[in-house]
């Protein structure tokens, strides 16, 4: 089988996973073929997928009909869908939430350089083919955001249109590497310098603990920039009314069994991204976009940012923008701390299209 690029769909030493497809029915075994897809019986999670070439990707998936492909951020997995997949499958449409690359029960490869935004928009591009969709709405959140920004920009084709939380379109900076700026502005301790030495972060993260990291994460509500000597992980943190102990035990044995390399790797690739991206230098967001943040999100606090949002900027860069919300005491975690809007927000926008 001739390998492809999954980003550029033209044939290229392979990076990304190719994916063919065999639909296991009854008595069948996933050692029947490397590269498979399952539907098992509904369980905790509405269906899982397990589909595999270099690597073998955890989806979770409900409803009929359009298809609806959510991605997750850090430190979170396709979990943090659970409430817009209820309310997507309601509405008539098909909710796709996988686990990305690095975490849950997705494949895990060690080496930061496997977690290139061209590797994951690669998985998702072999994931629809897997399941046969040609096109999708699009939601993103955090790192998931991200990567929904570049899928759009490789790949326009296979996206209808797009609803991104949180992280608003950040075109490539010529002057200088990401992590050099974000020293610049902030030091050293500013969590997504301290990602970038292999093996450190993962050594401090055990140390505290997945469920006692989770609390602390997921309830943050400090809108100024996180610095990692200046969080207070002992702390007892009670769990809002949309995060129960439950949601933290799904998270935490997930994230205990696949580690934290994976989700970090995706910030060690900032500056490999930068470079790698230098052909796609200026090049626009061309597919309809609703984009919504909270107004307690340190992202919405990052240099230039809020200008950048509602000056102009924005619009400049992704022009067939149509909406960007902000919404009054809300913070990064946006999708599960409001659920009911968000599913709202995504189901009033992607009907026009």
């Amino acid at each position: 089988m001739q390998e492809t690029d999954n980003v550029t769909g033209g044939a290229t030493p392979a990076f990304v996973c190719c994916v063919s497809i065999l639909e296991l029915g009854e008595g069948c075994t996933e050692n029947d073929t490397k590269q498979s897809i399952r539907r098992p019986a509904r369980s905790k999670v509405p269906y899982c997928n397990d589909w595999a070439s270099d690597h073998s990707m955890h989806v979770a998936e409900k409803g009929e009909g359009q298809a609806v492909l959510l991605l997750h951020g850090f430190p979170e997995l396709w979990y943090s869908w659970r409430h817009q997949m209820a309310g997507l499958a309601a509405r008539g449409y098909r909710a796709i939430a996988p686990d990305l690359r690095g975490y849950g029960d997705t494949s895990a490869p060690s080496a930061a350089a496997s977690y290139t935004v061209f590797h994951i928009v690669g998985d998702l591009i072999a994931l629809l083919d897997a399941l046969a969709v040609p096109q999708v709405y699009l939601v993103g959140h955090d790192w998931g955001a991200q990567i929904a920004w570049n899928l759009c920009m490789f790949r326009p084709d296979r996206v209808k249109a797009l609803v991104n939380l949180s992280v608003p379109f950040m075109p490539r900076n010529p002057a200088g590497k990401p992590t050099q700026h974000l020293r610049s502005f902030y030091g050293d301790d500013f969590y997504v310098c301290r990602f970038q030495e292999p093996g450190a972060i993962e050594a401090e993260f055990a140390r505290i603990g997945t469920r006692k990291l989770l609390r602390v994460a997921l309830c943050n509500r400090n809108a100024g920039p996180l610095l990692i000597s200046e969080v207070d992980f002992e702390a007892e943190v009670a769990l809002p009314s949309w995060l129960s102990e439950e949601d933290i035990d799904y998270f935490a044995s997930k994230l205990d069994k696949s580690g934290f390399t994976g989700p970090v790797n995706y910030y060690r690739c900032l500056d490999l991204n930068w470079e790698l991206g230098a052909p796609w230098s200026g090049v626009q967001i061309q597919v309809p976009v609703k984009f919504i943040i909270g107004d307690q999100d340190m992202t919405y606090y990052f240099p230039g940012i809020k200008e950048y949002i509602h000056g102009g900027g924005f619009k400049r860069d992704v022009p067939m923008l149509e909406e960007a919300v902000v919404m009054e005491g809300v913070a990064h975690f946006i999708n599960q701390e409001k659920a009911p809007e968000i599913t709202d927000h995504i189901c009033d926008f992607i009907r026009r299209f």
